[in-house]
C-alpha cells in the first residue's frame, strides 16, 4: 500500500533528509587515502547525534539477511556494488567508494547515497560515476505526477545501457516515509507508460546502480550483506529522496558540493 504524504510531512522528510545531506558531505570530505571505513562510520555517527536523528540502517534485518547491519552508512569499494558493511579497511589511492546513508528523525527518514574516487581516479571510473548520476537525475526528471513508475525506471535504464553499463538484476529504488522501505519498488529498467501512476505525495528512493563490466549478476559475500559484482568489474551508485509534488519532483536529500 502506497502511502501519500501531506505537505507537512514532506517537509519533515526534507528535515530528515538535510541531516542524510550532511552526513555524506561529511563522510566525502573525511575520505582520504589511509582513512579505515570504521573511521567514516563514525564520521557519520557523529553528524546523526549531532542532529538528534536515529539510523534506519544500524539494527536493520530484512528477510534476506542472517545478521542485523551493524553501521550507519553501506561502504561499498571498488567491486562492491551496496550494502557493504564497514570494516577496518583503510582506503587505498584510486578506490572507488560508493556510502549509502539514512537518517530518521521525528519519525520520517531520508536515504541517499554517493558514489566518488578517493586519491587520483581512473578516467573509467569516474565516466561510470558521472553515468550513475546522470541516470538519477534522468529519474528524478521523470518523477512527476501524470507518469508511472515504469517511466522513471525507463529514464534510468536508458542512460544505463545507453553507456554500456550493467544494472543488478532485482534491485532498484523504493518508497519511503515512516520506514525505509516502503511500497512502491522502483526498479532500475523498465517500459515507459507502465506500472503504479505517479501522484502528488508519494515519495520515492531513485537509485541507479550500475555494473562497468556490462553484465547484470552478482553475488553475496560471505558477511551476508555485501554485493559484488560477478565479473569483478567496478560498480557505482547514487541515489536521492525525491517527493513527487504539484510543482514538479522536490529532491529532499539535496547536499551541499565538496
Amino acid at each position: 500500500m502506497v502511502e501519500l504524504k501531506t505537505d507537512t510531512s514532506i517537509d519533515a522528510m526534507h528535515a530528515a533528509g538535510q541531516v542524510v545531506g550532511r552526513a555524506l558531505t561529511a563522510v566525502r570530505k573525511a575520505a582520504h587515502v589511509g582513512v579505515s571505513l570504521l573511521e567514516l562510520d563514525e564520521v557519520a555517527r557523529e553528524v546523526l547525534r549531532e542532529a538528534g536523528a536515529s539510523s534506519p540502517f544500524l539494527g536493520y534485518r530484512p528477510s534476506f539477511a542472517t545478521t542485523p547491519f551493524p553501521a550507519v552508512i553501506c561502504a561499498s569499494v571498488n567491486d562492491a556494488i551496496v550494502h557493504g558493511i564497514p570494516t577496518a579497511y583503510r582506503l587505498r589511492d584510486g578506490d572507488l567508494l560508493s556510502v549509502d546513508c539514512g537518517a530518521e528523525l521525528d519519525g520520517w527518514v531520508g536515504d541517499s547515497a554517493v558514489s566518488f574516487v578517493v586519491g587520483r581516479p581512473r578516467p573509467a571510473d569516474l565516466r561510470l560515476i558521472e553515468t550513475a548520476e546522470r541516470a538519477l537525475a534522468a529519474g528524478i526528471e521523470a518523477a512527476v505526477a501524470g507518469n508511472r513508475v515504469g517511466d522513471i525506471a525507463h529514464a534510468v535504464g536508458r542512460v544505463c545501457r545507453t553507456a554500456g553499463y550493467g544494472i543488478p538484476h532485482g534491485f532498484g529504488g523504493h518508497g519511503v516515509g515512516r520506514r525505509m522501505h516502503e511500497d512502491p519498488d522502483v526498479p532500475n529498467e523498465g517500459r515507459p507508460g507502465r506500472g503504479l501512476p505517479l501522484r502528488p505525495g508519494m515519495v520515492l528512493a531513485i537509485e541507479p546502480m550500475l555494473i562497468a563490466g556490462g553484465g547484470d549478476t552478482y553475488y553475496e559475500a560471505s558477511d551476508g550483506w555485501t554485493l559484488r559484482t560477478s565479473d569483478g568489474s567496478r560498480a557505482a551508485h547514487a541515489e536521492h529522496t525525491v517527493a513527487i509534488t504539484d510543482s514538479g519532483p522536490r529532491i529532499l536529500t539535496a547536499r551541499v558540493p565538496v
